[in-house]
């Protein structure tokens, strides 16, 4: 089967909670790459330290496991040095968007030829529920019990003025739209960056009684509204997003020239 071929079942079963996104990434994922070509043989798969980044451990290609935050230099160094490599990054929101923030800002400038999914729980899933740079206002971790007093990022926002050629945001309830947006990515020049919003039921949803994972699924489907209406809604001096609303869709989709381009003055690779 295609599917045993992909993914380390020997690894299986995965460590991931009842009712975590991880594993509907997972299946995108591999429905989105399957759907290009592209040779798993020369893929490498990058992850730090967190729930999300464990994720390129069960996937059947060459692979690194980082230090916290730093899988985006690590990707980066891989593709400059070999840049017939295609280069996915998979990790979470603390991971890519807190401790590894500023990587992620600077590979965006640069427009490297990477791939990065940050699967955005709100919380630090792995370490203990902390509060994360996305948890939203107002919401509850182990660290801010009576609920998050800042303002979170908007990981996907950031990767769009910082520079990338691809951004998109879905959540794990839209998982047609995120394997089109993942296949559309890997296929793509310079940096694409893909967030996706999860489920973490034990972590952040318990905290914040938000139920079964189910229900917590029908929370992302009721809290998503489509980018354009956001913007739209904005021009109304209606802020959506501190009202807990996701936006959602395709945010970026240039063609810049990558950092390799410019370095080596190479096009990318041809694919099979």
């Amino acid at each position: 089967m295609e599917f045993e071929k992909f993914f380390r079942t020997e690894r299986f079963p995965h460590v991931f909670c009842p009712g975590c996104g991880n594993g509907t990434v997972m299946n995108c994922f591999f429905r989105a790459f399957s759907n290009t070509g592209i040779d798993l043989d020369k893929t490498v798969l990058v992850g730090g330290i967190g729930c999300a980044s464990r994720i390129p451990l069960y996937i059947n290609s060459d692979m690194i496991h980082t230090t916290h935050g730093r899988a985006i230099p690590f990707a980066i160094g891989l593709k400059l040095a070999n840049p017939e490599l295609d280069i996915v990054v998979i990790g979470g929101d603390g991971d890519i968007g807190a401790i590894g923030g500023n990587h992620l800002v600077n590979g965006c400038r640069r427009n490297v030829d990477i791939t990065v999914i940050c699967i955005n729980n709100y919380t630090y899933g792995m370490t203990g529920g902390q509060t994360s740079t996305t948890t939203p206002h107002g919401f509850k971790s182990s660290t801010s019990p009576t609920g998050n007093p800042e303002y979170p990022f908007d990981l996907a926002e950031l990767a769009s003025t910082a520079g990338a050629n691809f951004v998109a945001r879905w959540t794990v309830r839209h998982v047609h739209e995120l394997v089109k947006s993942i296949e559309k990515a890997l296929q793509k020049k310079g940096f694409r960056f893909i967030e996706v919003i999860s489920t973490c039921p034990t972590g952040f949803g318990r905290r914040n009684r938000m139920g079964d994972p189910a229900q917590q699924l029908e929370w992302l489907k009721k809290s998503s509204v489509k980018r354009e209406k956001i913007r739209e809604a904005a021009f109304d001096h209606i802020d959506l997003n501190i009202l807990g609303y996701i936006s959602i869709g395709e945010f970026v989709d240039r063609d810049r020239k990558s950092l390799g381009e410019i370095l080596f003055g190479v096009e990318e690779h041809e694919r099979d």
